[in-house]
């Protein structure tokens, strides 16, 4: 499972030393929206992923897929998200990772310098985990 896992996320020859925990299905995820692969950021996801942000919801990946992303995709290829502090708590099958971002680039010919906050909830599926939640906060720096 894990080797199958790896390779729906990465080049087979990046897999051997690969072990898959949420921080780094996290941080493929967003890799995956800043390059535009869309279908690899979707696999990481739970079909039932709640995201929510701005006071909106979507409830599914589905919904997420057909509303939002390509949005997120168009905003990431044009900035740059740095992690500035971060955690991760694994209980059982749960796994939680925590981020602080600066986001920083020029969207839509306007200069972008956003301070971040990310909650991603995850659930552990065989040997790899998949994301049920995101909560995404942001504001303007200084």
């Amino acid at each position: 499972m894990r080797q199958f896992f790896c390779a729906a996320l990465f080049a087979a020859a990046s897999c051997q030393a690969f072990a898959a925990t949420p921080t780094e299905v996290v941080n493929a995820y967003h890799a995956a929206v800043a390059s535009g692969d869309t279908a690899k950021a979707l696999s990481l996801l739970s079909p039932a992923v709640q995201i929510f942000e701005s006071g909106y919801v979507e409830q599914s990946k589905e919904e997420y897929a057909g509303h939002h992303l390509p949005a997120d995709v168009a905003f990431a290829k044009t900035t740059s998200r740095k992690i500035v502090k971060g955690s991760e708590r694994i209980a059982g099958d749960l796994g939680v990772v925590i981020q602080q971002t600066d986001t920083q680039g020029t969207h839509k010919g306007a200069p972008v310098h956003l301070l971040g906050t990310e909650t991603a909830v995850l659930e552990k599926q065989g040997d790899g985990w998949v994301i049920t939640h995101f909560h995404w906060s942001s504001r303007k720096a200084k």
